[in-house]
């Protein structure tokens, strides 16, 4: 039996279904998952001492592409809209090698639990030079993060009316088998998993419709959960409307791509009507603020979609439409946009901070992790609030309005993945330095 006590903490924030918030309290983990909540608990275990700290459960991250942490600030992109934001990197991302995948995954991963995340969904959807999905599962699991990885795809290239070049789609048939093949390798459906695999072709404008329904048929075949994009811009309802005569919601729901099991990222140009779609399927939403700042996308209808019922989780996108993957930051950046939007009372510190870890957990079908309570996943943030961050601040708690942006401990599965702000798992050091040779080379072979 393996044991972890959490001792003392200031405030302990447990968005548990009641919402508990305890001061000076503790938190004993017990095999991997949360034993007990409370005040004067003991432990012949480890003891974590977390005075003049915040105890959240871990954040979630519903929304990445991994590989993207390779091709930060790229010239070119760094001022375009979606479809020439990709029409630019496109020739680059062509180039990456499984070396590429798995160090890019390494360190966007590290970025994410450096920033309080214990849960990360990827969005890989592109398999240049015999990369494959494993590249990423591997990278996740020597890091020990929890990991929800999804088979992605594009299969229309630029010779048949679609925006990537011919070079990096794949045919439909073979998008599929590889999807069983990757399901059957690494889905593990247990309540402790750590990897669990889903299906996601790219978004409508880089798949056909058969594929669309297809996956959406396998995916339910399998059990597992799906993934996409939609209606992230202005450019993305006109495509939709020009090729598919109808809104991007109603293109999904046509396709089977509504549902408890389904999330797609973005959003931002949902109406009502397919907010309510969403809301009455319970078909989850990533939110993805700085990605949608970054390219001009707009600001999505949270408070909306939160009221009506939508599943709402938040992403940091890929890092070549963010250039940054701090999940805390994400989630403050919602909390500013919704009250640029709606007004300074539309979504409070710890709303936003709620749905950056209960509503991402269920956005991903595991609502045993994302709260601190009796029988979940032990996957705990542990913030330092003695620092210049939160001095002067009369609610330390209110992490996201005066609060660190980097976490002091990161428990994942009980287990301690960084402590006192460094990640223990893996040489950090080594894998940046990889990481930026490999960029500088990319860089310097244009």
């Amino acid at each position: 039996m393996t044991e972890v006590l959490i001792k003392n903490a200031d405030t302990i924030l447990t968005m548990d279904d009641t919402r508990r918030e305890l001061s000076g309290a503790d938190v004993l983990i017990r095999n991997g998952q949360i034993a007990e909540v409370g005040h004067g608990l003991v432990s012949t275990g480890e003891v974590i001492d977390a005075q003049g700290c915040v105890v959240t459960p871990g954040l979630v991250n519903t929304h990445h592409h991994l590989y993207q942490s390779l091709t930060k600030a790229v010239p070119g992109g760094q001022d375009a809209l979606l479809f020439g934001w990709l029409q630019t990197l496109y020739p680059i991302w062509s180039r990456f090698t499984p070396d590429h995948m798995f160090v890019s995954a390494q360190v966007g991963l590290a970025e994410l639990a450096l920033s309080g995340c214990t849960l990360s969904s990827d969005h890989l959807y592109l398999y240049p030079n015999g990369s494959r999905l494993e590249d990423t599962i591997h990278a996740a699991a020597e890091l020990g993060m929890r990991f929800q990885p999804t088979r992605g795809a594009m299969s229309i290239g630029e010779s048949d009316g679609g925006l990537p070049p011919d070079s990096l789609v794949e045919d439909e048939a073979a998008i599929l088998e590889d999807c069983i093949r990757v399901i059957d390798g690494f889905h593990d459906p247990s309540l402790a998993s750590m990897c669990r695999v889903g299906v996601a072709p790219c978004s409508p404008f880089s798949v056909s419709t058969e594929l669309m329904r297809d996956a959406a048929i396998l995916a339910r075949d399998k059990g597992v959960m799906m993934h996409t994009h939609l209606a992230e811009n202005e450019e993305d309802i006109a495509y939709s409307l020009e090729k598919f005569g109808k809104r991007p919601g109603q293109y999904a729901q046509d396709l089977g791509w509504t549902g408890p099991d389904v999330w797609h990222a973005h959003c931002v140009k949902l109406n009502a009507e397919e907010i309510a779609l969403f809301a009455s399927t319970k078909t989850g939403v990533a939110h993805c603020p700085c990605s949608n700042c970054r390219l001009g996308s707009g600001i999505a209808p949270v408070r909306k979609m939160y009221d009506a019922g939508v599943p709402v989780g938040l992403g940091v996108d890929g890092s070549a439409s963010n250039d940054v993957g701090n999940l805390i930051a994400e989630a403050r950046q919602a909390m500013l946009l919704q009250r640029v939007a709606n007004g300074a009372d539309a979504v409070s510190a710890r709303l936003a901070l709620e749905i950056a870890t209960r509503g991402g957990a269920d956005v991903l079908g595991r609502p045993e992790c994302g709260r601190l309570q009796v029988g979940c996943r032990a996957d705990v943030a542990i913030w330092d609030t003695s620092g210049i961050e939160s001095a002067g601040s009369w609610d330390p708690a209110a992490l996201l309005l005066a609060g660190p942006t980097k976490v002091r401990h990161l428990l994942v599965e009980g287990r301690q993945i960084v402590r006192d702000g460094q990640i223990t798992t893996i040489d950090l050091s080594s894998v940046i330095a990889k990481q930026n040779q490999l960029a500088h080379t990319l860089r310097d072979t244009l």
